[in-house]
């Protein structure tokens, strides 16, 4: 097959969850109410702690940015897809392509290491409690998040040039409603064996150090709650870890059983259905996870509501006054003023 180079417009195909025209107005109302969803819980989580003082901690402040990060990363994905369907084509151009390897490749990495962080908070909360408020400082906290911001920014626009060097042939049909980046290599006519390697070790760095941190933190927890004379002290302790350990759980056994089932099938069908596993599954139960074990954040979630409901009833109020007077006010002006001269 005759290659061109990356920098000629080309234009990849994103096949999708299905090909059959039946369906597609399905998956795009099912696709858009779970986005819509996703982003307001989200949202709605991040709201609740900034409006929140008592809520102003450092295990909240993590809390937040895994929120932000899964609106970040839903929204490059899924957009995208609900696009296509609703204009009934398939393809991104070169640039898209790329961009969706950068920002998903970034965000990806940035939620794995946040929950790495927030284990290190669970584990200095119940390990080290009463040095908690010295170590877990404000400038520890923004220190991480910025760490994390930059090594993956950083990973994410290496393997994005990495790509540039590439050439691609005529078949340029990715299985998967947005681009991966081990799809994309697939694609490649060039050599790939170094653009594989860094890959495979650099995720295996930034996902494995972080993991290993989790499994460690949990350790030490466990160790320390075991050893606790109080049965209330270990239920409280483990309580504050559940929820934690549920978004690990999902976020890690979502991915492994993704590349699981790609390893053991080829079918493109069921390789999309993988992808929705992992990018949009997550995220839509993330808030659910985070607020319904939490009394914290329920109450934090119902006062935000109920500012908002207030703000919006007062809004409305005040549209209603300003029309009345409006009104009132041109039909108490002279006659005079309206006639002619």
């Amino acid at each position: 097959m005759e290659s061109e180079n990356q920098m000629d417009t080309r234009e990849f195909l994103l096949l999708g969850v299905s090909h059959d025209p039946e369906l597609q107005l399905v998956l795009f109302g099912l696709f858009l109410s779970m986005y819509l969803v996703t982003v307001l819980g989200n949202l709605f989580i991040t709201l609740a702690v900034r409006s929140d003082p008592h809520l102003h901690t450092p295990v909240y402040f993590f809390l937040c940015n895994p929120s932000f990060t899964d609106i970040s990363f839903i929204s490059t994905t899924v957009p995208k897809m609900l696009m296509n369907i609703q204009r009934q084509s398939k393809t991104i151009s070169y640039a898209g392509c790329l961009t969706h390897v950068c920002f998903v490749l970034c965000f990806s990495g940035i939620e794995n290491f946040l929950l790495a962080a927030m284990a290190y908070d669970g584990y200095v909360a119940i390990c080290h409690w009463l040095s908690y408020s010295v170590i877990m400082n404000p400038h520890l906290c923004v220190l991480l998040i910025l760490l994390s911001l930059s090594i993956h920014i950083v990973d994410a626009l290496l393997h994005s040039l990495m790509v540039l060097r590439l050439s691609f042939c005529t078949d340029l049909e990715i299985p998967h409603f947005f681009c991966e980046l081990d799809q994309v290599i697939k694609l490649s006519c060039s050599a790939t064996l170094i653009n594989n390697i860094l890959f495979y070790l650099v995720s295996g760095i930034l996902s494995g150090v972080p993991l290993l941190g989790i499994i460690y933190s949990y350790i030490k927890i466990v160790s320390s709650v075991l050893r606790m004379s109080s049965a209330g002290g270990r239920h409280k302790a483990f309580s504050t870890c559940v929820s934690h350990i549920s978004v690990v759980s999902l976020f890690y056994g979502m991915c492994f059983g993704v590349y699981i089932s790609s390893a053991v099938t080829d079918s493109s069908t069921n390789s999309a259905a993988a992808s929705v596993i992992y990018t949009v599954v997550p995220p839509l139960l993330n808030p659910f996870i985070y607020s319904l074990r939490n009394r914290d954040m329920k109450e934090a979630l119902r006062n935000l509501i109920i500012k908002l409901l207030f703000c919006g009833l007062c809004h409305l109020l005040c549209a209603w006054a300003s029309n009345k007077s409006q009104c009132a006010g041109t039909l108490g002006k002279p006659q005079f003023l309206y006639d002619g001269d």
